[in-house]
């Protein structure tokens, strides 16, 4: 005959985590399951199967998934250095950055700028030796699911894009980066990864774009990039890449990239091309545009009707900052995108700048507040709630902010 701690052990095991209420759930289950023990054991038998599977029919239908973009900064001087920062679980800049993550509580997450290694080290030992952990009193959060991505930062590409007179400069490998591997990116969930049809787009040729921005010389009115160079440019400074995660029975796209600053150029503006055409691309995937080709040689963008969130530092701001805006502007509009804005929950009660907005992600100086970090659900997900992890100054873990120069951005969705 089943007990309470025998039905809820089978409970959990037949759920997937993350799918269920956050708050509540056995509590409700274990009040329902004090029945008449004067019962027969057939009765009661068929009583608890009958909450177990109500309850989880409920749960499934009405739980939502949260998900989350965080650019931790965590990137070293050289190859190997994060690592071993993160080894013994005692780096500060960690542990402020796990307490954010164990305070908001993502099912899905995407980091910007952490190392990539062939056997994901880093990315391992910040989940196991910091978000595993208790951090500041609060209770650890696990990722068994967790794929780092390959990036074009730091490696050479052989010729001399910033035009200096040498090779082996940061600028001149495929997306900037001091060694391999810096500013990747990597997923972190709750929910399985379907690694066999994750796609991504590291390769893909930056003139493949239409109407590519081929960056231009005011001053001569030439090409920024000869035809040679043009020819074998890549679009993605680190990649751009769809991860579907397996939600119960629902698979959700998690389109995830990380474009350059269209900053820290010249006149020509090869970094705000750059970065427009990057954001770009995700506008053209959701088309299903037949020419984009991924690194496995498969064609084609997201077919319709799929569920996805767009999540990144996406580096562009639609009503503010250097780069060129009409690219963000024309994929927060896009007709299958819901720009739910999430916004910070309390705000800094001394903060009179006009440019310090709700919304904003990310602040520059003392004055520059912009919105460029982004988790954007598409428009056949229903969005429950959502914010930016960017406390009042008074606030319990107000400092940990200081561990990033970016937000924790997250939205909660809910399948139709």
């Amino acid at each position: 005959m089943y007990s309470e701690d025998s039905l809820m052990s089978d409970l959990s095991h037949c759920c997937q985590p993350g799918t269920l209420p956050r708050h509540g759930f056995s509590i409700r289950l274990r009040s329902l399951l004090r029945v008449d023990h004067s019962r027969n054991a057939l009765v009661r038998r068929f009583f608890c199967f009958g909450i177990l599977f109500a309850l989880v029919g409920q749960a499934l239908g009405e739980g939502s998934v949260r998900i989350a973009t965080f650019n931790i900064a965590m990137y070293g001087n050289q190859s190997g250095e994060v690592e071993q920062r993160l080894s013994g679980g005692r780096w500060g800049k960690a542990i402020q950055l796990a307490s954010i993550i164990q305070k908001v509580r993502p099912d899905i997450l995407l980091l910007n700028e952490i190392d990539y290694d062939d056997d994901q080290a880093a990315v391992d030992a910040f989940a196991k030796g910091y978000l595993s952990v208790p951090q500041n009193g609060l209770e650890a959060i696990d990722y068994p699911f967790r794929m780092v991505f390959a990036s074009n930062t730091g490696i050479p590409s052989g010729m001399d894009l910033n035009h200096n007179g040498k090779l082996g400069d940061p600028e001149d490998a495929w997306g900037f980066g001091r060694y391999p591997g810096q500013y990747a990116m990597a997923v972190l969930s709750r929910y399985p990864i379907d690694r066999e049809n994750v796609r991504t787009f590291k390769q893909f040729l930056w003139s493949k774009v239409p109407d590519a921005r081929r960056p231009i010389d005011p001053t001569s009115k030439q090409p920024y990039y000869d035809d040679e160079t043009w020819s074998k440019l890549r679009l993605s400074s680190k990649t751009h890449a769809d991860v579907p995660v397996q939600i119960g029975s629902r698979s959700l796209h998690f389109l995830i990239s990380h474009p350059t600053p269209p900053v820290f150029d010249g006149p020509a503006d090869h970094n705000g091309c750059r970065n427009a055409d990057e954001v770009r691309f995700w506008s053209f995937y959701l088309n299903d545009s037949s020419w984009i080709i991924d690194d496995e040689s498969k064609a084609g963008g997201l077919p319709k009707n799929e569920h996805f969130v767009i999540a990144g530092d996406l580096n562009a701001d639609a009503d503010a900052g250097d780069g060129q805006r009409d690219a963000i502007d024309e994929l927060l509009n896009h007709p299958r995108v819901n720009d739910s804005m999430p916004a910070r929950a309390a705000w800094q009660s001394d903060q009179k700048d006009s440019n310090a907005r709700p919304i904003a992600t990310t602040q520059f100086g003392k004055s520059r507040f912009m919105r460029i970090d982004y988790a954007l659900p598409s428009g056949n997900l229903r969005v429950t709630d959502g914010g930016i992890y960017w406390p009042d100054r008074a606030s319990e873990g107000a400092d940990w902010v200081n561990s990033s120069d970016h937000r924790l951005v997250w939205v909660d969705v809910v399948f139709p």
